[in-house]
């Protein structure tokens, strides 16, 4: 049987590499990002397509999930950027970029994965499921990081939006609150503190759970974070 399709924008070597290998096996892959270098090896080793993408160019978003060969089932979407500073000296057009590729583009990806799953049949009452990394700025603003907080707190919005519109009509829609630091490559944790990062292949299956939930229990939201993290 033909695997179903997944989409994975924005694409590194922690969560999205750990998502990839977690879906691999059951899906066909497609992997975008900024930059085809980061993709590479991770393509070589999942079997997936690969796209040089901008996620907050409509036109190029619109391509990339026109070329799918059917409707995606999985599509998540993983780019933010970051500006700090005090918000008294914080340039405007460096913010506008910030938030554009944090809220802008997921609801670029949002927009076109729910219009490609639209078209697509009912399966099980089921389209599709659309996801969306979120972070603690998402629900509190921290110092000198207004424009992620700025653009965490649009793209939860737009989670919660889009899932009450489209959970009726078989799109499961997620947030994920990651809240704490991802124990990335190269990354380490504090030897007096161990287990404090959260792992990537531990995030990766709270959002194959949400993947396969059934639609009698949907989560929109969900929040994840290690021991250390205070309330």
């Amino acid at each position: 049987m033909t695997k179903p399709h997944a989409v994975i924008i924005g694409v590194g070597d922690g969560l999205s590499a750990a998502l990839a290998r977690n879906l691999a096996p059951d899906y066909a892959l497609t992997l975008a990002a900024r930059s085809r270098n980061k993709m590479t090896r991770l393509a070589e080793e999942t079997g997936a397509d690969t796209v040089q993408l901008d996620a907050t160019d409509e036109p190029a978003v619109a391509a990339l999930f026109d070329a799918l060969p059917a409707a995606p089932r999985v599509v998540i979407y993983n780019p933010s950027a970051r500006v700090r500073g005090p918000i008294a000296e914080l340039n405007a057009d460096d913010v506008r970029k910030a938030v554009d590729v944090t809220a802008i583009g997921a609801f670029l990806a949002g927009k076109h994965a729910a219009r490609r799953m639209l078209s697509s049949e009912l399966t099980d009452g089921k389209r599709g499921t659309i996801l969306f990394t979120g972070a603690s700025a998402g629900v509190k603003g921290f110092p000198q990081s207004a424009p992620f907080a700025m653009g965490k707190f649009a793209q939860r919005g737009l989670a919660e939006s889009m899932a009450r519109e489209l959970h009726p009509q078989g799109i499961h829609v997620a947030w994920i609150n990651i809240d704490g630091a991802i124990l990335n490559p190269g990354r380490s944790e504090p030897e007096d503190r161990p287990g404090s990062m959260l792992r990537p292949d531990a995030i990766a299956r709270t959002y194959r759970h949400l993947i396969e939930q059934d639609r009698s229990a949907w989560t929109h939201e969900v929040a994840v974070r290690p021991w250390v993290e205070r309330f």
